[in-house]
């Protein structure tokens, strides 16, 4: 953040100085940006690509707490969650256009650090910026970010392909984020009892940078075609891996088997969800937040998928519609519930 020196309040500025100021020497990366920002809309021509639409909103106190959430993360977390629905839909995102509900409590250069976030994400995933709005908050800060993206009507996979005897698999590995957040808060709470504390996080980068500044998996998306493999389900992995699952066999109406054994941990979430009295598998069930690819693919394509760089194949899909279950090491199946974050 901006040093206290060279604080602007936002009325200094008012909304369209503040937005000229947000999005100068934006880049663009895509020749399906025809007219970014500085009209009533934007304009983009995806010719004979279908277009990929979808929003995610942030608000401050639900999603993200800024007494440990720096705020160039934050633009950075906020573009690529976005990014991660596109992938999931084994498309390719191409524009965004960005909201800001903004509150008093915030300076212009508090937002434009927020930006920066953005932009790099937008930079590191060529993604262009072609619009957005600003308005006043009394409630703090939110963030609404609408994705634009682009696929061929023959490569968008959706979540209601999957068959029975399908593998399911992952990428990555599950509840860092979560357990990165069990850090912050734990350090939150011990600076809320002794201002003067200083924070513990050594050790713990990796799972902090889950949590704050995580990740779209589009080299999953690119090694999937590279091997000519088309997913029949997929979906990404933002409310823990027990929902996600379970939304895939609703709209799929098949079951599953997932085995616990075969779900991907980092050794240092495994060993945080202990220190916290937590069974890791349950972390990486309930956590939520990992932005993981969770996809089907046919029984056919285990001999592409088996070796994969970071793909796990953790279960398959069932005839048993709705009924998904969880394998134990000693063989025993338990139901899958989703327990993790209520949006309501």
């Amino acid at each position: 953040m901006a040093d206290q020196e060279t604080i602007t309040n936002l009325s200094e500025l008012g909304e369209f100085a503040l937005i000229d100021k947000l999005v100068k020497n934006v880049k663009i990366y895509n020749d399906s940006t025809l007219k970014a920002v500085g009209d009533d809309a934007a304009v983009i021509d995806h010719k004979d690509e279908q277009t990929l639409v979808s929003v995610d909103i942030l608000c401050e106190g639900v999603h993200f707490d800024m007494t440990y959430c720096p705020l160039k993360h934050l633009g950075y977390k906020a573009a690529v969650v976005n990014f991660s629905d596109i992938y999931a839909m084994n498309g390719t995102p191409t524009q965004i256009v960005v909201g800001l509900g903004i509150s008093s409590k915030y300076s212009v250069e508090a937002i434009e650090e927020i930006y920066r976030g953005i932009r790099l994400a937008c930079d590191r995933y060529h993604v262009d910026l072609v619009g957005g709005d600003t308005t006043a908050s009394k409630s703090g800060l939110f963030i609404s970010i609408t994705v634009i993206g682009k696929a061929k009507k023959e490569d968008i996979v959706y979540r209601d392909g999957a068959k029975p005897n399908d593998l399911l698999c992952v990428s990555g590995n599950l509840g860092a984020a979560y357990t990165g957040l069990l850090i912050l808060e734990r350090e939150k709470a011990a600076f809320m009892a002794d201002p003067n504390m200083q924070p513990e996080f050594a050790g713990y980068d990796y799972i902090l940078e889950r949590q704050l500044k995580p990740e779209a998996r589009r080299d999953i998306v690119e090694k999937l075609k590279e091997i000519k493999v088309k997913p029949t389900s997929m979906i990404d992995i933002s409310d823990g891996l027990a929902s996600e699952v379970l939304h895939l066999c609703k709209e799929s109406k098949v079951g599953c088997m997932v085995y616990e054994d075969r779900i991907p941990m980092n050794q240092k979430t495994i060993q945080t969800a202990k220190d916290f009295n937590i069974v890791p598998s349950i972390a990486a069930l309930n956590g939520g937040e990992d932005y993981e690819l969770l996809f089907t693919v046919a029984q056919n394509d285990y001999e592409k998928v088996k070796d994969l760089d970071d793909v796990r194949i953790i279960g398959y899909m069932t005839a048993d519609e709705g009924q998904a279950n969880l394998i134990t090491p000693d063989n025993h199946q338990i139901p899958i519930e989703a327990q993790g974050f209520k949006h309501f």
